[in-house]
């Protein structure tokens, strides 16, 4: 992508794409957010799409272990830009109870995807150190056929230190991945993946393959 705006455009457009074949093929549409600062203002965008919100099931794929209302959550800040202006259900926002701590919050999540079959579409950020949701190098990153749907962190290299993420396997049971990856602080990283290091992102392997959508400046 040449620059931040035209990355936030295509993503809107992949998003809602993939929201109308899900939709018109099953009837509903399972996303997965990323949360972080690069799907803020395409969040604000999806407030003015026109879609069946109420086919729409939202699902977070990493929850920071605070109290339910801390800005700092990745489903406040989904809620703020753009969850509370439109018309999605209620009992089709499945927010990960991170309040709980970071084991039950993990045990309950599990069971929550448990009935869940493949994801339509899963959002994903790319982190300075090659971490995506809250699995971060050096730790577990559940990419084991039978690891869990959710993984409890509890000694994150960045506060707070307990958080909830799915675990790569499950992040990997998806009909479509796109990774969102802009910002300076970015270059290393992406450097690293395209060099073929063993960095968390990697570890993301659904059977379509991944969409990198970067802003090209990160690529020189």
């Amino acid at each position: 992508m040449p620059n931040l705006a035209q990355l936030q455009e295509t993503a809107l457009r992949m998003i809602l794409e993939a929201a109308e074949s899900a939709i018109r093929a099953r009837g509903k549409f399972h996303l997965v957010l990323a949360g972080g600062d690069t799907p803020r203002a395409i969040y604000r965008q999806l407030r003015s799409a026109h879609t069946d919100w109420p086919a729409w099931h939202v699902y977070f794929s990493d929850e920071r272990c605070l109290s339910s209302t801390d800005p700092r959550r990745n489903s406040v800040m989904a809620g703020e830009a753009w969850l509370d202006y439109v018309d999605i259900p209620a009992d089709h926002l499945y927010t990960i109870p991170g309040e709980l701590g970071a084991d039950l919050a993990a045990c309950e999540y599990a069971q929550t995807l448990k009935s869940i079959g493949m994801f339509d579409l899963t959002l994903l950020g790319l982190g300075e150190d090659g971490h995506t949701a809250s699995l971060f190098p050096g730790q577990e990153w559940g990419t084991e056929a039978d690891s869990p749907d959710a993984l409890a962190v509890l000694n994150a290299p960045k506060p707070p230190a307990q958080r909830v993420s799915l675990s790569a396997i499950r992040l990997s049971r998806s009909l479509q991945t796109i990774f969102l990856v802009s910002g300076e602080s970015k270059r290393n990283a992406v450097q690293r993946w395209r060099a073929g290091d063993a960095i968390p992102a990697r570890a993301i392997m659904p059977e379509n393959g991944v969409d990198i959508l970067v802003e090209s400046a990160l690529l020189s």
